[in-house]
């Protein structure tokens, strides 16, 4: 029997490989970089599933040049860069991995919190220039962790996992979403303003959406307290970048600590970067061995379902079953 052609757009853990070797004829990816477009488009025209990652770009125009393409299975929980309507009007079920890595981002953005909060990464470089001569009672005096306010925005499972994270810290925990949402963690839904107003360390956990792009911008940086801190292991373009680095530099907020910017990656001459009080990581908050090998064995998961017809397990559009053709 013929084995179905797969695509995958980079190199993932080898347990879910492993998995795809025994069931398909398998192409990935060699570089860190994703695909060109191009070649994406020309590659998902000749093979059966794509396994894809946030970074491509599977837009109508692809979908429609990819006669026989069964399955895209998404290695992320995320899934704003798949046109999912043109996929299910394409019958081309989709698949992504949720739930997979809550703990985990949760777990990043409060180490975000805590090296902003203690401006880690500033002492470190401090010591690493040799400008460490003696011990001083106001060297790199950071903000208190314990007993601060954290306002949280998007109160989804991440948010909530960091509302709980704060709770563990004593924290007084605020949070503002669409509507209010029963946790465990005793944070106090209030609105946006009031929220960025109180907060001492402003954490961003909502989609991408056009109601939520630059969501943080000129206005709302402008409510925060001059000693706030903001947190963004969401998506980088919530946060209007020109807007907070005016912020940062004019002192009018404390510090910035972000996984996630816009555009991503972030170009090397990007102001943000001259900043001291700006924390920039590469988009990791999911990275741990455990988490990532998680992710991709679902996709896999996903993936293998879709090329044997079966449900996608963790399906973004389940209406697909419904418009299949017979």
């Amino acid at each position: 029997m013929t084995k179905p052609n797969v695509f995958v757009t980079r190199h993932l853990p080898d347990a879910a490989l492993d998995m795809l070797r025994q069931a398909c004829d398998l192409e990935i990816w060699p570089d860190e970089l994703p695909p060109p477009y191009d070649t994406l488009k020309a590659k998902a025209a000749t093979v059966d599933g794509l396994l894809t990652l946030l970074s491509d770009q599977i837009d109508q125009e692809l979908l429609h040049s990819a006669p026989q393409l069964r399955v895209v299975s998404q290695c992320a929980v995320g899934y704003d860069n798949i046109d999912v309507a043109a996929a299910t009007a394409a019958h081309i079920p989709v698949g992504h991995t949720p739930g997979v890595l809550t703990d985990t981002t949760a777990d990043f953005a409060f180490a975000l919190l805590m090296a902003a909060a203690r401006r880690i990464e500033e002492a470190a470089r401090y010591v690493h220039a040799g400008k460490w001569r003696t011990w001083g009672p106001t060297l790199l005096m950071g903000q208190d962790v314990w007993g601060a306010t954290l306002g949280i925005i998007g109160m989804g499972r991440i948010g909530q996992a960091m509302a709980r994270r704060g709770r563990g810290f004593n924290m007084r925990v605020l949070y503002t979403d669409a509507v209010p949402v029963p946790n465990d963690a005793g944070a106090a839904y209030t609105p946006l303003d009031n929220l960025l107003a109180q907060a001492d360390f402003v954490s961003l956990h909502v989609p991408l959406t056009p109601e939520t792009h630059h969501l943080i911008d000129r206005r709302a940086l402008k409510l925060m307290k001059s000693s706030a801190v903001l947190i963004n292991t969401a998506r980088g373009p919530v946060v209007d970048p020109q807007a907070l680095y005016a912020a940062l530099a004019a002192g009018e907020i404390a510090y910035a600590a972000l996984d996630v910017t816009d555009p991503e990656p972030i170009p090397p001459d990007d102001p943000l970067l001259t900043l001291a009080n700006c924390l920039i990581v590469p988009h990791i908050a999911s990275s741990s061995v455990r988490t990532r090998t998680k992710m991709a064995v679902m996709a896999a998961e996903n993936l293998l379902a879709g090329l044997a017809g079966k449900p996608l397990p963790y399906c973004v559009n389940p209406a697909v079953y419904n418009t299949a053709e017979d």
